[in-house]
């Protein structure tokens, strides 16, 4: 028995588990991988938007000789933090369901990696869940093939290939970036007609020359409505389709997060069925005892919440059941 269960080990989940302990409460992470699973997913070498001071959580400091911090440095930042507070972590364990029991308790059942059942219970459950293991499908023939990935890691493994990127968002244009200097050719497609303006201030100039010099064809106000073992089809809003000879596929679409374990236990979702309802003061859903943290509480945009704003989540949820307990 725990006085708190945190479903999720990423930035913001940690963070609820530092301020849950401060206050005295036992507190369990159960997390399916491992610890900012989302993070290590990043591109290998992708810098943050963010300064490392907006990084930081449980008054850690986040030192680095860059003026924003990458991927690296934040795994090794944030492994430095869970073991600084000793928070207890069951690694590659999924929660499955969350059960509302008699007493008000509740019951999280897992599953670890080894198809071992495990459950645990507790007064309070903080969930955190990312949304990086669901990205979003574009629903169109041939997305099943093996030339098709929602992840770009790094660019070596595109070397002299033809490589068409779906998207126009910071992810998009890096990996285009990053295609580029292996030799790659590359198209670009994007279903609006201007790119997102959110694009990284230093990167937007030195992608716009990439373009004029023709080392990235950009097809804006298009799409791919399928895709071929040796070739993808491109449609324009405006203009007849036409065939791309092609031998991969970037779908970098974006990611939504999963509401399977809030509906679970009864937790509403708003009208439109993508937001979790909950106390924003609190964080605390119409189910009392179960909150939310992190991304998981935004809706369809999932840029709603970075951790920049999640990580104060996990204070707001201590205090409050500090004030329940009391």
């Amino acid at each position: 028995m725990h006085d708190v269960i945190i479903i999720g080990g990423g930035p913001c989940g940690l963070s609820a588990a530092i301020e849950c302990s401060r206050k005295g409460l036992q507190t369990v992470i159960i997390e399916k991988s491992n610890i900012v699973h989302s993070i290590f997913l990043y591109p290998t070498n992708m810098q943050f938007f963010s300064t490392a001071e907006l990084l930081e959580i449980g008054d850690v400091p986040f030192s680095t000789p860059n003026d924003k911090p990458f991927r690296h440095e934040a795994l090794a930042y944030y492994r430095k933090v869970a073991a600084h507070y000793n928070l207890n972590i069951q690694h590659y364990e999924e929660a499955r369901t969350i059960a509302r029991q008699d007493d008000g308790t509740f019951t999280v059942h897992t599953m670890s990696k080894r198809g071992i059942p495990q459950s645990y219970s507790s007064r309070y459950v903080v969930v955190a869940t990312g949304y990086f293991d669901h990205p979003n499908y574009l629903g169109i023939p041939g997305e099943e093939l093996d030339k098709v990935t929602h992840y770009f890691s790094e660019a070596h493994p595109y070397t002299g290939t033809r490589v068409a990127v779906i998207g126009g968002s910071n992810s998009a244009v890096d990996a285009a970036m990053e295609l580029v200097r292996v030799g790659a050719t590359i198209d670009m497609v994007y279903r609006r007609t201007e790119l997102s303006p959110y694009i990284k201030p230093w990167v937007r100039p030195l992608f716009d020359s990439m373009v004029q010099k023709g080392k990235i064809t950009l097809h804006l106000g298009a799409r791919i409505t399928e895709i071929h073992p040796d070739h993808v089809v491109v449609t324009p809003l405006e203009a007849e389709a036409f065939r791309l000879e092609n031998d991969f596929v970037l779908a970098l679409t974006g990611f939504h997060p999963e509401r399977k374990l809030l509906e679970s236990v009864g937790v509403h979702m708003a009208e439109d069925l993508d937001k979790p309802e909950f106390d924003p003061a609190t964080m605390e859903t119409n189910i009392p005892g179960i909150y939310v943290a992190g991304v998981i509480a935004s809706g369809s945009n999932a840029n709603e919440v970075f951790i920049e704003t999640g990580r104060w989540h996990g204070r707001q949820i201590a205090e409050h059941i500090q004030s329940q307990t009391n």
